[in-house]
C-alpha cells in the first residue's frame, strides 16, 4: 500500500478487478485520436490511456495528439474514454488490453500494483535527467507515491491540489464582513449570507453554505483537530476520528446551519455538479471545493458577464488543536503498465511532459487553437479563456514553469492556502467503502437533527467496531 491514499472511487476499481473476463466498450464510443500518415516503426508508436488530459473536443483532442507527436517524435494513439475514467481504466488492465501509459490516481494505483500490472520505475527515474531533477518532482512528492521496500510505479502528472472553503468575497464585501476565521465567526458569516439579501433581490432565496453530502466537511472538522476517514498508530491500530467525541462539536454546529436553513438542505442529494451550479447562481454564499474550481468559478462567470460582480475565494479553515487540517487530493499520476510494448517510449513521453512545452501543452493547450504568441506575449483565444488553462494540468510539478498568461482569478492564491497549511491525504485502505456507509448513514442523522449528534456518534463508532471496520 502507498503511503497516502484516498476514496477517490475505491469501490468501483475493487468491482472491476473482480471481472474475469470483461470485453471493452466498443471503439465509437472513445475519442481516439492519432495523426494519419506513413507508418512509424513499432519502437516509436506509443498508445495512451488518458483520462482528464487532453482537448476538450474532437478537433482540439486532435490537435493536441498532433503537438505530442511533433514535439516528441513518437506516433501516439491516445484513448480518452468519455465517461466512468476509473471503470474503464480497471476494465481494460484485467482484461489484458495493451496500453503503454495509464492515467491514474493512487487508490486505482494500489489495486493494479496489487495485482502485479504495473512496472516498476525505480531505474527509469534515476536514468533520466528530467525525472530524477527534484526541481520538477521533489523527494517528498516522490516519497508521497513511495511503497514498501522502496518501490515506485507512478510518475506525477502534476502538483497536488485540496479543498477548502471557498466563499463569495462580493458578498462579503457587501455586507461589510471580515473573513471567518472560527466556527463561531463562519457562523455568522453564513447566517449573513442566508438572511441579508446578498444578491440584492428582495428575497429570500440564499443559503449559506451548501455541501455535496459530506465533500468536504474537513475545513469545519479542522475546529476540533479531527481528520477524515482513517488514522492508523504506528502499531497498525485503525480509528475513525469522525467517529469519535471529538466529531460531536462539528456535527452540532453543522446540525444548527441545517435547522435554521443556513446549509442548503439538498446537501444530502447534491453531487458536486449541483453544488457548484448553486454556487454559480447566486444561491449560495460558500461552499468547500478543490483549489482549481477557485478560478474555474471566476473564469466561468467572467466568460458569462465581462461585467459581473461574482468573485470566488478560497479561504483556509478553522485553525484547532491540530492547526489547519485541510485534505490533499490523490496524486495525479502516469503508469506504465506491465505489458507495455513500448517502455521506451513512455518515458520519452513523461519527459517531455514535465518539460518547457509540455507544461504548456499541459495548461495553456495547443498554440494557434487556445492561445497565440506575438512578439513574445501570450494571448488565449476564444476557445483557450473557455477552456479555462487546463488541459490535464493546472499547476505542473515543474518549478521552473512560469504559467506566461498567469492563473485564472483567485486560483493562484487558493492554492496557497492549500501550501500553507496542513494539507493531507486521507488515508482509505480497502475497508472504507464499507466503513463510509456506517459513517455517512450517522454523520448525516447528526447534522439534519434526526439523532443527537452524541448518539449518532455513539452508535457509528459501536457499528463499525463490530464490524471490524476500527480497532479502537
Amino acid at each position: 500500500m502507498a503511503i497516502s491514499l484516498k476514496k477517490s472511487k475505491l469501490t468501483k476499481a475493487i468491482m472491476a478487478l473482480s471481472i474475469s473476463s470483461v470485453l471493452l466498450s466498443a471503439c465509437s464510443t472513445e475519442q481516439k485520436q492519432s495523426v494519419a500518415g506513413t507508418k512509424a516503426k513499432p519502437n516509436n508508436e506509443i498508445r495512451i490511456l488518458a483520462g482528464v488530459v487532453g482537448g476538450k473536443n474532437d478537433e482540439e483532442q486532435k490537435l493536441f495528439v498532433q503537438e505530442i507527436e511533433k514535439k516528441t517524435g513518437l506516433k501516439v494513439d491516445m484513448v480518452k474514454p468519455p465517461a466512468n475514467y476509473d471503470q474503464k481504466l480497471l476494465t481494460s488492465m484485467s482484461s489484458g488490453d495493451q496500453y503503454d501509459l495509464v492515467y491514474l490516481n493512487t487508490p486505482d494505483m494500489d489495486v493494479l500494483v496489487n495485482q502485479g500490472a504495473l512496472t516498476k520505475l525505480n531505474d527509469d527515474i534515476k536514468k533520466s535527467k528530467v525525472l530524477s531533477d527534484t526541481s520538477i518532482i521533489s523527494n517528498s512528492d516522490w516519497k508521497a507515491i513511495t511503497y514498501k521496500g522502496g518501490s515506485i510505479y507512478g510518475v506525477y502528472n502534476k502538483a497536488d491540489q485540496g479543498t477548502m472553503p471557498v466563499l463569495r468575497k462580493d458578498w462579503l464585501d457587501k455586507l461589510g464582513l471580515k473573513e471567518p476565521k472560527t466556527l463561531d465567526e463562519f457562523y455568522t458569516v453564513l447566517k449573513a449570507f442566508k438572511e441579508k439579501d446578498p444578491d440584492g433581490d428582495g428575497k429570500n432565496d440564499t443559503y449559506g453554505l451548501s455541501l455535496a453530502g459530506l465533500f468536504d466537511i474537513q475545513p469545519f472538522m479542522s475546529a476540533v483537530g479531527v481528520k477524515a476517514e482513517y488514522v492508523i498508530d504506528k502499531n497498525g491500530k485503525r480509528t475513525i476520528p469522525y467517529a469519535t467525541e471529538a466529531a460531536v462539536p462539528v456535527y452540532e454546529w453543522l446540525a444548527k446551519l441545517y435547522k435554521e436553513g443556513i446549509l442548503d438542505p439538498n446537501f444530502l442529494t447534491n453531487d458536486t455538479t449541483k453544488m457548484r451550479n448553486l454556487f454559480m447562481s447566486n444561491r449560495v454564499g460558500m461552499d468547500t471545493d478543490w483549489d482549481a474550481w477557485v478560478g474555474l468559478y471566476n473564469n466561468t462567470l467572467k466568460q458569462r458577464d465581462p461585467n459581473t460582480a461574482f468573485q470566488a475565494e478560497g479561504i483556509p479553515g478553522v485553525n484547532g488543536p491540530n492547526g489547519i487540517m485541510l485534505t490533499l487530493g490523490d496524486p495525479s499520476l502516469w503508469a506504465i503498465p506491465a505489458n507495455a510494448k513500448n517502455k521506451e517510449g513512455a518515458i520519452k513521453f513523461l519527459e517531455f511532459w514535465h518539460s518547457q512545452a509540455g507544461n504548456l501543452l499541459s495548461t495553456l493547450g495547443v498554440e494557434g487553437y487556445d492561445y497565440t504568441v506575438k512578439n513574445g506575449k501570450y494571448e488565449l483565444t476564444e476557445a483557450g479563456k473557455a477552456a479555462g488553462m487546463d488541459h490535464g494540468v493546472i499547476f505542473p510539478n515543474n518549478s521552473h514553469f512560469k504559467n506566461p498568461i498567469g492563473f485564472l482569478p483567485g486560483v493562484a492564491e487558493a492554492h496557497k492556502v492549500v501550501t500553507d497549511n496542513n494539507a493531507t491525504n486521507q488515508i482509505a485502505t480497502k475497508d472504507w467503502p464499507n466503513a463510509q456507509k456506517i459513517v455517512y448513514n450517522y454523520a448525516f442523522k447528526a447534522i439534519m437533527g434526526t439523532m443527537p449528534a452524541t448518539e449518532a456518534v455513539k452508535q457509528m463508532h459501536d457499528e463499525l467496531k463490530a464490524a471490524n471496520l476500527i480497532d479502537q
